[in-house]
Protein backbone atom coordinates (compact mmCIF):
# COMPACT_ATOMS: atom_id res chain seq x y z
CA UNK A 1 0.00 0.00 0.00
CA UNK A 2 1.51 3.65 -1.02
CA UNK A 3 2.20 5.78 1.96
CA UNK A 4 0.51 9.47 2.08
CA UNK A 5 1.57 12.15 0.15
CA UNK A 6 3.57 14.67 2.40
CA UNK A 7 6.04 15.94 -0.95
CA UNK A 8 5.63 17.40 -4.31
CA UNK A 9 8.52 18.11 -6.95
CA UNK A 10 8.06 19.41 -9.90
CA UNK A 11 9.81 20.13 -13.29
CA UNK A 12 11.17 23.18 -14.47
CA UNK A 13 10.99 23.25 -18.54
CA UNK A 14 8.40 21.91 -20.36
CA UNK A 15 6.04 21.75 -16.62
CA UNK A 16 6.42 25.36 -15.25
CA UNK A 17 6.77 26.77 -18.43
CA UNK A 18 5.93 26.34 -21.58
CA UNK A 19 9.43 25.69 -23.61
CA UNK A 20 11.62 22.60 -23.57
CA UNK A 21 15.41 23.18 -22.22
CA UNK A 22 16.59 23.48 -25.87
CA UNK A 23 14.85 26.35 -26.33
CA UNK A 24 17.37 28.60 -24.61
CA UNK A 25 19.49 27.69 -27.79
CA UNK A 26 18.19 30.59 -29.46
CA UNK A 27 19.90 32.57 -26.41
CA UNK A 28 23.23 31.83 -28.26
CA UNK A 29 23.53 35.18 -30.41
CA UNK A 30 22.83 37.31 -27.56
CA UNK A 31 25.50 36.20 -25.21
CA UNK A 32 27.81 36.42 -27.44
CA UNK A 33 27.39 40.08 -28.26
CA UNK A 34 27.38 40.50 -24.64
CA UNK A 35 30.98 38.77 -23.99
CA UNK A 36 32.28 40.52 -26.85
CA UNK A 37 31.02 44.59 -25.51
CA UNK A 38 32.46 42.99 -21.95
CA UNK A 39 35.91 41.32 -22.87
CA UNK A 40 36.33 44.38 -24.93
CA UNK A 41 35.53 47.39 -22.38
CA UNK A 42 38.06 45.18 -20.12
CA UNK A 43 40.59 45.27 -22.44
CA UNK A 44 40.82 41.89 -24.76
CA UNK A 45 40.46 41.96 -28.21
CA UNK A 46 38.33 38.46 -29.08
CA UNK A 47 36.67 37.93 -32.09
CA UNK A 48 33.25 36.80 -33.19
CA UNK A 49 34.17 33.85 -34.99
CA UNK A 50 36.29 33.12 -31.81
CA UNK A 51 34.10 33.27 -28.98
CA UNK A 52 31.91 31.23 -31.88
CA UNK A 53 34.65 28.68 -31.57
CA UNK A 54 34.66 28.75 -28.08
CA UNK A 55 30.75 28.84 -27.60
CA UNK A 56 30.59 25.26 -29.95
CA UNK A 57 33.17 24.01 -27.99
CA UNK A 58 32.02 24.11 -24.82
CA UNK A 59 28.40 22.64 -25.85
CA UNK A 60 30.69 19.68 -26.65
CA UNK A 61 32.30 19.30 -23.45
CA UNK A 62 28.88 20.28 -22.01
CA UNK A 63 27.09 17.57 -24.19
CA UNK A 64 29.69 14.65 -22.78
CA UNK A 65 29.06 16.01 -19.20
CA UNK A 66 25.28 15.74 -19.16
CA UNK A 67 25.34 12.34 -20.90
CA UNK A 68 27.24 11.22 -17.32
CA UNK A 69 24.26 12.74 -15.98
CA UNK A 70 26.43 15.38 -13.78
CA UNK A 71 26.31 18.82 -14.33
CA UNK A 72 28.79 21.69 -13.88
CA UNK A 73 28.12 25.56 -12.45
CA UNK A 74 27.82 28.40 -14.32
CA UNK A 75 31.33 29.76 -13.91
CA UNK A 76 32.83 26.03 -15.69
CA UNK A 77 30.20 26.94 -19.18
CA UNK A 78 31.64 30.47 -19.17
CA UNK A 79 35.67 29.40 -18.74
CA UNK A 80 35.14 26.83 -21.35
CA UNK A 81 33.37 28.93 -23.75
CA UNK A 82 36.87 31.63 -23.43
CA UNK A 83 39.17 29.01 -23.36
CA UNK A 84 37.84 27.81 -26.66
CA UNK A 85 37.80 31.00 -28.07
CA UNK A 86 41.54 31.75 -26.89
CA UNK A 87 43.25 29.37 -24.73
CA UNK A 88 44.58 30.50 -21.26
CA UNK A 89 42.09 33.26 -21.69
CA UNK A 90 39.65 32.08 -18.71
CA UNK A 91 42.83 32.69 -16.31
CA UNK A 92 43.74 36.01 -17.28
CA UNK A 93 40.47 37.81 -17.12
CA UNK A 94 39.46 39.77 -13.50
CA UNK A 95 37.04 38.39 -10.82
CA UNK A 96 34.65 41.55 -11.70
CA UNK A 97 35.02 40.84 -15.63
CA UNK A 98 34.27 36.94 -15.04
CA UNK A 99 31.01 37.93 -12.33
CA UNK A 100 29.86 40.30 -15.49
CA UNK A 101 30.27 37.15 -18.07
CA UNK A 102 28.57 34.63 -16.01
CA UNK A 103 25.81 37.32 -15.08
CA UNK A 104 25.43 38.04 -19.32
CA UNK A 105 25.50 34.36 -19.70
CA UNK A 106 22.23 33.80 -17.83
CA UNK A 107 20.59 36.92 -18.56
CA UNK A 108 18.71 36.62 -22.36
CA UNK A 109 15.90 34.16 -20.77
CA UNK A 110 15.39 37.12 -18.56
CA UNK A 111 14.91 40.12 -21.18
CA UNK A 112 11.68 37.73 -22.64
CA UNK A 113 11.06 34.90 -19.87
CA UNK A 114 9.45 31.61 -20.87
CA UNK A 115 5.44 31.79 -20.40
CA UNK A 116 4.44 29.91 -17.28
CA UNK A 117 1.70 27.31 -17.34
CA UNK A 118 -1.53 29.35 -16.54
CA UNK A 119 -3.13 27.13 -13.75
CA UNK A 120 0.12 26.69 -12.19
CA UNK A 121 -0.04 29.41 -8.96
CA UNK A 122 -3.28 28.04 -8.34
CA UNK A 123 -2.53 24.87 -8.57
CA UNK A 124 0.65 25.03 -6.81
CA UNK A 125 -1.33 27.35 -4.08
CA UNK A 126 -4.02 24.68 -3.42
CA UNK A 127 -1.31 22.27 -2.68
CA UNK A 128 0.58 24.52 -0.24
CA UNK A 129 -2.77 25.17 1.64
CA UNK A 130 -2.87 21.21 2.58
CA UNK A 131 0.04 21.43 3.93
CA UNK A 132 2.56 19.61 1.45
CA UNK A 133 6.27 20.78 0.35
CA UNK A 134 7.00 21.76 -2.86
CA UNK A 135 10.49 21.63 -4.41
CA UNK A 136 11.56 22.51 -7.94
CA UNK A 137 14.01 19.88 -9.29
CA UNK A 138 15.33 20.64 -12.78
CA UNK A 139 17.85 20.13 -15.21
CA UNK A 140 19.15 23.90 -16.29
CA UNK A 141 21.09 22.94 -19.71
CA UNK A 142 22.64 26.66 -20.42
CA UNK A 143 20.25 28.91 -18.35
CA UNK A 144 21.50 28.60 -14.81
CA UNK A 145 19.47 27.94 -11.60
CA UNK A 146 19.78 31.90 -10.97
CA UNK A 147 18.24 33.12 -13.74
CA UNK A 148 15.38 30.31 -13.51
CA UNK A 149 15.11 31.60 -10.03
CA UNK A 150 14.18 35.17 -11.07
CA UNK A 151 11.75 33.63 -14.03
CA UNK A 152 9.95 31.99 -11.39
CA UNK A 153 9.61 34.85 -9.40
CA UNK A 154 8.77 37.09 -11.97
CA UNK A 155 5.66 34.54 -12.86
CA UNK A 156 4.75 34.71 -9.16
CA UNK A 157 5.70 31.26 -8.65
CA UNK A 158 8.42 31.24 -6.24
CA UNK A 159 7.21 31.19 -3.15
CA UNK A 160 5.23 28.17 -3.59
CA UNK A 161 8.48 26.49 -3.31
CA UNK A 162 10.10 25.27 0.01
CA UNK A 163 13.25 23.85 -1.59
CA UNK A 164 14.80 24.71 -5.60
CA UNK A 165 17.25 21.64 -6.71
CA UNK A 166 18.92 23.06 -10.12
CA UNK A 167 21.54 20.54 -11.94
CA UNK A 168 24.29 23.61 -12.15
CA UNK A 169 24.46 24.22 -8.64
CA UNK A 170 24.33 20.32 -7.47
CA UNK A 171 26.30 18.42 -10.01
CA UNK A 172 24.08 15.82 -10.99
CA UNK A 173 20.89 15.89 -13.46
CA UNK A 174 17.98 13.87 -13.82
CA UNK A 175 17.02 10.98 -14.78
CA UNK A 176 19.71 10.03 -11.93
CA UNK A 177 17.63 9.06 -8.36
CA UNK A 178 20.27 11.41 -6.48
CA UNK A 179 18.97 14.68 -7.32
CA UNK A 180 15.43 13.69 -6.32
CA UNK A 181 16.78 11.99 -3.53
CA UNK A 182 18.76 15.14 -2.23
CA UNK A 183 15.79 17.59 -2.82
CA UNK A 184 13.91 15.18 -0.59
CA UNK A 185 16.33 14.78 1.89
CA UNK A 186 16.27 18.72 2.11
CA UNK A 187 12.17 18.93 2.54
CA UNK A 188 12.93 16.30 5.33
CA UNK A 189 10.14 13.40 3.59
CA UNK A 190 11.08 9.81 2.46
CA UNK A 191 10.76 9.07 -0.92
CA UNK A 192 7.52 6.90 -0.02
CA UNK A 193 5.92 10.04 0.60
CA UNK A 194 6.68 11.98 -2.59
CA UNK A 195 5.38 12.58 -6.31
CA UNK A 196 7.71 14.14 -8.80
CA UNK A 197 5.79 16.12 -11.78
CA UNK A 198 7.03 16.45 -15.01
CA UNK A 199 7.12 16.48 -18.73
CA UNK A 200 9.42 14.01 -19.83
CA UNK A 201 9.27 10.14 -20.38
CA UNK A 202 12.67 9.31 -18.94
CA UNK A 203 14.18 12.82 -17.01
CA UNK A 204 10.94 12.91 -15.11
CA UNK A 205 8.62 9.51 -14.67
CA UNK A 206 11.37 6.97 -15.35
CA UNK A 207 13.83 9.27 -13.00
CA UNK A 208 11.49 9.09 -10.53
CA UNK A 209 10.25 5.62 -10.33
CA UNK A 210 14.18 4.66 -10.11
CA UNK A 211 14.32 7.15 -7.20
CA UNK A 212 11.09 5.63 -5.18
CA UNK A 213 9.01 8.36 -6.22
CA UNK A 214 5.39 8.42 -7.95
CA UNK A 215 5.33 10.28 -10.88
CA UNK A 216 2.66 12.78 -12.42
CA UNK A 217 3.06 13.04 -16.36
CA UNK A 218 2.22 16.79 -17.83
CA UNK A 219 1.49 15.77 -21.45
CA UNK A 220 0.30 18.37 -23.84
CA UNK A 221 -3.07 17.99 -25.44
CA UNK A 222 -3.18 15.71 -28.49
CA UNK A 223 -0.07 13.86 -27.06
CA UNK A 224 0.38 10.27 -25.14
CA UNK A 225 2.30 9.43 -22.08
CA UNK A 226 5.33 6.83 -21.44
CA UNK A 227 6.51 4.65 -22.21
CA UNK A 228 7.36 4.12 -19.40
CA UNK A 229 3.25 4.78 -18.02
CA UNK A 230 3.10 7.48 -15.30
CA UNK A 231 0.62 7.00 -12.25
CA UNK A 232 -1.34 10.16 -13.64
CA UNK A 233 -1.86 11.95 -16.38
CA UNK A 234 -2.02 15.78 -16.49
CA UNK A 235 -2.51 18.73 -19.26
CA UNK A 236 -1.50 21.55 -16.79
CA UNK A 237 -0.42 21.74 -13.25
CA UNK A 238 -4.17 23.42 -12.74
CA UNK A 239 -5.01 19.65 -12.69
CA UNK A 240 -2.39 18.72 -10.09
CA UNK A 241 -4.28 19.33 -7.12
CA UNK A 242 -7.07 16.66 -8.37
CA UNK A 243 -4.03 14.23 -9.52
CA UNK A 244 -2.54 14.41 -5.88
CA UNK A 245 -6.01 13.37 -4.79
CA UNK A 246 -6.73 10.59 -6.96
CA UNK A 247 -3.13 9.26 -5.80
CA UNK A 248 -3.84 9.71 -1.80
CA UNK A 249 -6.99 7.69 -2.53
CA UNK A 250 -5.38 4.76 -3.85
CA UNK A 251 -3.04 4.62 -0.68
Amino acid sequence: MSRPIRAVTVDFWGTLVFEGPRADDRYRERRLADFATILGGAGFRVTSAELARGYEQSGRELTWVWSENRDVPVVRHVASVLEGAIPGLSARVSAATLDALVEAYGAPALLVPPAADTGARAGLEALTARGLRLAVVSNTMRTPGRAMRRILEGHGLLAAFQHLTFSDEVGVRKPAPEIFRLTLAALGVPVEEAVHVGDDSRLDVEGARNAGLRAVQVVAAGREAGPPEPDVVIRGLGELPAAIATLEARA
